[in-house]
């Protein structure tokens, strides 16, 4: 992938996206929130197909917060659904494409079919190398943070790990997404500026990208436009900028 002036761009190792917007997507076309979230469904695959394409080895999508499970109860069965559809259809696609799934979250509040669907879907695809799609469901970062606190504090308790050498490294090894990168760059559309309780260890330094697409319209171009706006960012991680090292 190239700049308009033929410099090649440099790619994101794992880009994150918050999927905003299927609700009001819907409304303004005076349809359902279910039907938004079919759409929404449908643009997650063009992303995740943009991804590939791009050369972008880790993708992570926001599908469902923790938060989520206080929508109504007919919303949350019909994204339920529409998630055991995807699972099922999608599985032997990724394996055919060389995509590897992997699901975070509490898996405790989602039905055992589900359950069982997704453990189905990781097995059949964990060789996988084109590319890695992350399912953040049932998730939020906070209990991400939570859970490996937790975790960590039994391994202590029982002498198995020395809390005087707990650091960050060792940290990030205990959260659902220990084994990948964190994202270096987040996407939230639908005008939203905020992260939502998403991935918030992982995002500290993130670029992050908001547009004012709904995600039902989400495409390749908004993903070009996500990845050129990575590249115009100066990545100092606390320290000099690239410029001012170079003079």
């Amino acid at each position: 992938m190239t700049s308009a002036n033929h410099t090649p761009l440099e790619i994101p190792k794992h880009v994150a996206i918050i999927m905003d917007g299927n609700g009001r997507w819907a409304t303004a076309r005076g349809l359902t929130r279910s039907e938004g979230h079919r759409k929404g469904a449908e643009a997650a695959q063009r992303a995740v197909e943009a991804a590939r394409d791009i050369g972008i080895p880790y993708v992570t999508l926001f599908s469902f917060s923790s938060e989520n499970w206080n929508r109504p109860a007919s919303e949350i069965e019909d994204l339920m659904n529409l998630l055991r559809y995807y699972l099922k259809k999608e599985t032997a696609e990724m394996q055919k494409s060389g995509a590897r799934l992997m699901v975070i979250g509490d898996r405790t509040r989602l039905p055992d079919d589900i359950v069982r669907q997704i453990e189905h879907a990781e097995d059949t695809t964990k060789d996988n190398k084109q590319i890695t799609v992350v399912i953040a469901l049932s998730y939020g970062g906070r209990q991400d943070i939570v859970f490996a606190a937790r975790e960590l504090a039994r391994l202590a308790k029982a002498d198995k790990v020395d809390i005087e050498k707990i650091d960050e490294d060792i940290f990030s090894r205990y959260l659902m997404t220990r084994g990948i990168p964190d994202p270096d760059l987040m996407i939230r559309t639908s005008g939203e500026s905020r992260i939502s309780n998403f991935l918030m260890w992982q995002l500290a330094y993130a670029e992050l990208f908001f547009t004012n697409t709904l995600w039902p319209d989400f495409g390749r171009a908004d993903m070009d436009e996500a990845v050129a706006f990575f590249n115009g960012r100066d990545r100092r991680y606390g320290g000099l900028s690239r410029k001012a090292v170079s003079s």
